[in-house]
């Protein structure tokens, strides 16, 4: 299979929609194509900058519009988050993604100081990832020539339901930030979250509008909500793990050369249930030193757990800047 940019719904619906077993075979053959299926990137997230974010975000712990358990807390300082991330490598991660509760970036001295934080975590030879809201075409620029590895800024979920969850910021908000990064050399992660309340054409719409970006994202991660108490969201059902398999394998069909990263969500799933998402074309996760993946709300499994896990199902922590070079390749 080819990498293309001009798929249907239909075709996408289809592919959904394909005999679980099938889909799986399809998926992890293609994901043998385009990577190297026993390698498994393995990523750490740091909050930089958490809480009083001004946004109606209805699944997420930091907007101060829901009374949540997280507290607010000030921009990290650039040792505290230079330590944290050299633990990470020591502990095999290859890729730091730093994220602030912010609506977007200004032009002050806190885009200063995270401009210091990328040049010193890039220094340590990792990836590093920002995400810090709505971007403007010469701050992502900045970001660029202090070595920023990629971007994210997520969909979430599709055009149609984005209004929904979210009130504060439109679809086109969300593309012209991913747009203006497509201006410079960082690579973009962009995907979306199960559980909201969407429907299958829902999800349908987020892969068809992710896989008709061209280039396609790098980084596509698919998170699974979790449920924050205090939040519109926090009664949702449990997403079924049979729909999270399929959206990594209908993920990995369209967009064969891309990371697909299991993120948030996978401390609900069991050993087994995560050999399927690998075994699916999912490449990559998230991995921590105190059991959370952004704040306290999102559990996150342990890097000691982590290579456990990894070592029972032969597979191994995946080097920096590997994946690019490969799709270079391609």
């Amino acid at each position: 299979m080819g990498i293309r940019y001009d798929w249907q719904k239909e075709e996408i619906r289809a592919i959904y929609d394909t005999p679980f077993l099938e889909l799986i075979y399809q998926a992890a053959s293609v994901h043998r194509q385009y990577h190297n299926p026993k390698q498994i990137q393995v990523c750490k997230l740091i909050s930089i900058k958490t809480g009083a974010c001004p946004e109606d975000c209805s699944y997420c712990a930091q907007s101060s519009r829901y009374k949540t358990e997280v507290k607010p807390q000030a921009l990290l300082d650039k040792e505290t988050v230079v330590n944290i991330a050299q633990q990470a490598k020591n502990s095999g991660v290859s890729r730091v993604c730093m994220g602030a509760a912010w609506r977007e970036v200004r032009d002050n001295s806190q885009f200063d100081q995270v401009l210091d934080m990328v040049k010193e975590v890039t220094a340590l030879g990792l990836e590093v990832c920002c995400t810090l809201g709505m971007l403007t075409e010469n701050q992502a620029k900045r970001l660029e020539a202090a070595g920023l590895y990629a971007y994210n800024h997520n969909l979430d979920t599709s055009p149609e339901y984005y209004s929904t969850i979210i009130t504060t910021r439109t679809y086109s908000d969300r593309l012209n930030t991913i747009n203006n990064v497509r201006q410079t050399n960082v690579t973009v992660c962009s995907g979306g979250i199960l559980g909201l309340g969407e429907t299958v054409e829902d999800r349908v719409s987020m892969l068809h509008t992710l896989a008709n970006l061209d280039p396609h994202p790098e980084s596509v991660p698919i998170n699974i909500l979790s449920k924050v108490q205090g939040t519109p969201l926090e009664n949702q059902p449990d997403v079924p793990i049979w729909d999270v398999v399929r959206m990594i394998a209908t993920a990995r069909l369209i967009m064969p050369a891309s990371d697909v990263r299991l993120s948030a969500g996978r401390a609900k799933l069991s050993q087994v249930e995560q050999a399927l998402c690998f075994l699916a074309g999912a490449n990559s996760i998230f991995s921590s030193d105190d059991g959370h993946m952004l704040t306290v709300t999102t559990p996150c499994p342990g890097y000691d757990a982590d290579q456990e896990m990894l070592n029972l199902l032969g597979l191994e922590m995946r080097p920096p800047f590997v994946s690019q070079q490969k799709v270079a390749a391609l």
